[in-house]
Parts: structure tokens; C-alpha cells; sequence
């Protein structure tokens, strides 16, 4: 740091909170910690008894804290997001529609492990809605090394850390199995459930079938819904391990691609996960989604409507996290259930 006359600071950032004090009006920082000084501040300094303040000069070396928050927001966006000028060295990023958030988490380690810079944000694989904050970075230094901000160029290079795969409008059809329900002994409990479900997402419900134990009539089901354009086809039901639960193999028989039956998450270690002919998923729901508030189902249901494939692996990692505590007060998804 070094004394210079006031009218002498312009472009110089000030490395400490200027107070300012007007009686009975204000009393605070009227020029924060890295602030550039600008041709109209000089009055305004002056005005507050700053004939000389103390600047730091800015190498060719160094860059400024809002600079490097800049560089960080760079690595970070992807074209779906927007984000506020820097200030004091942090920019936020927004999601700009509603999406899947995914996030490189291996990029995101590799910078944040180069120091002196940070990047925050959500979990990857949630729910983002159009205005929600995604993620915070900022410079911890007031002044950083460009040698830095090139380090952390390099590690963000390529796809950037952050993106929204955009919820894409499905036409989805509810398959109910079971000869209690089929036979009116038992109301049909499950279809109102998934219903409302997918009502959190852009889906237009083409049709909705009872259909009892045939499992040769559950497989025809599923022919013919994707034959009238279903892009979501949903048996609810019969996915136990007992004799007369047949929707496993109806799914099967139809000649969809099996992803998983069975899954390390309570509730919901039964579903069911298969790929009918030209990508249209196929999902085995168990009974927990007709009275759990949350299950698997949650989880998976935005990967669907944003068209990111679902893999055995993708199942396989849902154990770290995959069990819901009921809490009294649900506040899925920011909570600990699913989320890595």
C-alpha cells in the first residue's frame, strides 16, 4: 500500500472499508474494500476529509478480485445461465429455465483445490427452477496472481462446470395393475399419486388403464400407448417378489431393455428401470410410491423429463444418500435424501 493525494487515485483500488458520515442520515462503508476509484468518487472522498488515502497499485502480475471472480464465472456457465457483475470478488450464477442441474464434480474439486478461490454450489442431479441461484465463487485475496486464475483456466477448460439440461414436454401414460383394483374391490389409490407427481413437470397424461394380474394384457398395454406416442410409460404395482406380482415380466416380455430391478434406496428398492423400443422409459413403481411422501421415484422422474439417460451406474451411486429419515417436516429435495 502506498499515501497518495485523493485526486491522484483514480484507478487504484482501495484496499479497506471507507466510512462515511452524514448525522442523522447514514453511517456505514461508502466505498467498500477493492473498490476501483472513478473520476466521480473524487468529490465524494473529498467530501468525507480524504485529501490523501491509501491505494494498492496492481502489478501486470495481478489481477483484481472482481477480475478473477469474472474468470471463475467463465469456466462455471453454460448458455442457459446469467449471472450479476462482480462485487467484492463473488459472482453468483442462475439457472435461466427449468432443468436438470448437473455439475462436474471432479472439474469442481480441481479448481477449488488450486486455493485462494472458491466455487460453491447446489447438488448435481436436482431439480433447478428458472431464477434459482445455482452457484456462488468468489477470489478470498483482494489482489490474486494471474498465474492462479491461468491455473484455474486450465482445470475448467473445456465443458464448463455448470449446465441445465432443460425439461422437455412428455406425453405419459399411467399403466395400474392388480385384480383388487381391476375388479373395483380396492379403490385405485396409486394413479391420483403419480398423477400429481407428474404435474411437477411439463407432461400431458394420454391415457390411464386398470389392468388386473394378466401380465400378456400389461405387455400389450405398454405396445399399444407407445404405439399412440407415450414418451413415459408407467406400470404402478405388482413389483414384488410374490408369485402373482407379474409387472416385471410384462415389462420384460415387452422387449424393453431392462436398466435395473431393484435399487439401493428406501423407500423404493423395488422399481424398476427399462428402455422400450426408441428410448421410451418404462418404469416399474412399487407399492412405497403410492404412500411414501418421497421415494426413488423423486429422484429419478427429472433425469427423465430432461432426457438424461438413466444407467445401471447412475442407480448403483444413489445408495450414498439413499435413505430417507421420514423427517416430520419434508423438505425434498434440500435435504440429504439422494443427494451426491
Amino acid at each position: 500500500m502506498k499515501l497518495i493525494r485523493t485526486e491522484d487515485a483514480v484507478g487504484y483500488v482501495i484496499p479497506h472499508d471507507l466510512t462515511q458520515i452524514i448525522p442523522g442520515e447514514f453511517k456505514g462503508a461508502r466505498f467498500k474494500k477493492g473498490h476501483v476509484v472513478r473520476e466521480s468518487d473524487i468529490p465524494v472522498l473529498l467530501s468525507m476529509g480524504k485529501e490523501h488515502i491509501y491505494i494498492l497499485e496492481i502489478g501486470e502480475d495481478m489481477a483484481h478480485e472482481d477480475e478473477g471472480a469474472a474468470v471463475l464465472a467463465s469456466i462455471s456457465m453454460s448458455a442457459n445461465m446469467s449471472s450479476k457483475a462482480p462485487g467484492e470478488g463473488r459472482i453468483d450464477i442462475f439457472a435461466e429455465e427449468d432443468g436438470l442441474l448437473k455439475v462436474d464434480a471432479e472439474k469442481l474439486a480441481k479448481v477449488n483445490s488450486i486455493g485462494k478461490l472458491v466455487i460453491a454450489s447446489r447438488h448435481g442431479d436436482t431439480v433447478v427452477r428458472k431464477g434459482d441461484k445455482i452457484a456462488g465463487m468468489r477470489v478470498i485475496p483482494l489482489l490474486i496472481e494471474r498465474l492462479t486464475l491461468d491455473r484455474a483456466r486450465e482445470a475448467g477448460a473445456g465443458k464448463p462446470i455448470f449446465s441445465v439440461m432443460p425439461f422437455v414436454r412428455k406425453n405419459c401414460a399411467i399403466i395400474t395393475t392388480g385384480s383388487e383394483v381391476a375388479s373395483g374391490m380396492v379403490a385405485d389409490a396409486f394413479t391420483p399419486v403419480v398423477t400429481s407427481k407428474l404435474a411437477e413437470f411439463p407432461s400431458t397424461i394420454i391415457g390411464t388403464r386398470v389392468i388386473g394380474d394378466d401380465h400378456a394384457a400389461q405387455t400389450q398395454a405398454i405396445h399399444d400407448y407407445a404405439a399412440e406416442g407415450a414418451q413415459l410409460i408407467i406400470l404402478t404395482g405388482g413389483m414384488s417378489v410374490d408369485p402373482d406380482d407379474r409387472t416385471p415380466l410384462a415389462i420384460r416380455n415387452s422387449g424393453a431393455r431392462i436398466v435395473t430391478y431393484g435399487a439401493p434406496v428406501l423407500p423404493g428398492a423395488m422399481m424398476l428401470v427399462a428402455y422400450y423400443s426408441g428410448g421410451i422409459p418404462v418404469l416399474g413403481l412399487p407399492g412405497c410410491v403410492m404412500y411414501s411422501k418421497r421415494t426413488i421415484f423423486d429422484i429419478l422422474l427429472p433425469k427423465f423429463f430432461a432426457d438424461d439417460p438413466v444407467t445401471n451406474e447412475d442407480i448403483a451411486k444413489l445408495g450414498h444418500g439413499g435413505l430417507c429419515l421420514n423427517c416430520p417436516a419434508c423438505v425434498f429435495p434440500n435435504c440429504g435424501f439422494a443427494s451426491h
